[in-house]
């Protein structure tokens, strides 16, 4: 498992019975998880003195309960990003902090490429974790996510990074039509990153599940690579969808035109309480050349 072990600003403390206890930077969050299927004794201390909590309800979605006043936004730092956080619906704050590790993983990628600039394609990209740490490494990035609420809240993440003035396009569109719209304009990318909802609705109200079409999306999105790419970063929160079936799906979509060598791996957090690691999602990894750990 790739570990997010680099944090001071955010701390998973513990979790048990579907639930994380959490510290973003000050605030102390309890959100539910469904991960977390074990029922351990919830001994530590901040348990009991949330800053906030969201409860599910039972006809679907939920709602935050404020235990003590706490800003309306606030900001966590991840080395020298700087990201803007608050509670909103469906349990979110905004940030995935165990994409901290696919966020020194591009970073290392573009370093290390003798490219004058590496071209960066960010599909459902949601408040721009990733955008924001390729801009950081002077890379042309085009973030795509088809929310202008999340597009906008990602600008407000690389003005506060103070990367606002990179290379970097905001496209607020559906990212399938966007990427065979690049295609058809016959411009390329070195690294691609999705990170693809398990569930969404086409253009005209249709619903697909990721499972369905993550085959062809990759297909499709092997036809926007230059000539000479560096790497594909596939993310999934979905479950069932596990990390070996996303490096079989990298291999027969990209590595088996592009050469190069795919790797996959669940993603987690450390538990400060049990010692343990939360598992967190899954990334598969396409690089033209050597591995990830090198």
């Amino acid at each position: 498992m790739r570990i997010a072990n680099e944090w001071r600003d955010y701390e998973l403390i513990d979790c048990s019975g579907g639930e994380k206890l959490e510290r973003w930077t000050r605030e102390i969050l309890i959100r539910p998880d469904p991960q977390v299927i074990w029922k351990s004794e919830k001994s530590h201390r901040m348990w009991g003195q949330p800053s906030a909590k969201y409860f599910r309800s039972r006809t679907g979605g939920g709602q935050w309960k404020m235990f003590k006043r706490m800003p309306s936004a606030w900001q966590v730092r991840y080395k020298d990003l700087i990201f803007n956080i608050k509670t909103m619906g469906f349990k979110h704050t905004g940030l995935f902090p165990e994409q901290a590790v696919n966020w020194d993983l591009v970073r290392k990628l573009i370093r290390n490429s003798d490219k004058e600039q590496v071209k960066v394609l960010n599909l459902f990209a949601y408040t721009g974790g990733a955008t924001v740490a390729c801009l950081k490494e002077e890379a042309a990035v085009v973030h795509v996510d088809a929310s202008k609420g999340m597009t906008l809240w990602a600008k407000e993440n690389a003005e506060a990074s103070g990367v606002k003035d990179g290379d970097v396009r905001w496209i607020v569109d559906d990212c399938m039509k966007f990427v065979q719209r690049e295609i058809r304009r016959e411009n390329k990318y070195d690294i691609v990153i999705l990170d693809p909802p398990s569930y969404g609705r086409g253009p005209r109200g249709e619903t697909w599940k990721l499972e369905d079409c993550l085959f062809d999306f990759m297909t499709t999105v092997e036809k926007v690579l230059s000539d000479e790419p560096i790497a594909v970063i596939l993310n999934s929160y979905t479950t069932g969808l596990s990390a070996s079936v996303m490096k079989y799906i990298l291999d027969e979509t990209i590595t088996k035109k592009r050469k190069g060598s795919s790797e996959a791996d669940e993603i987690g957090l450390p538990v400060t309480a049990s010692g343990g690691v939360l598992p967190c999602g899954a990334t598969a990894i396409w690089l033209a050349d050597g591995s990830s750990k090198e």
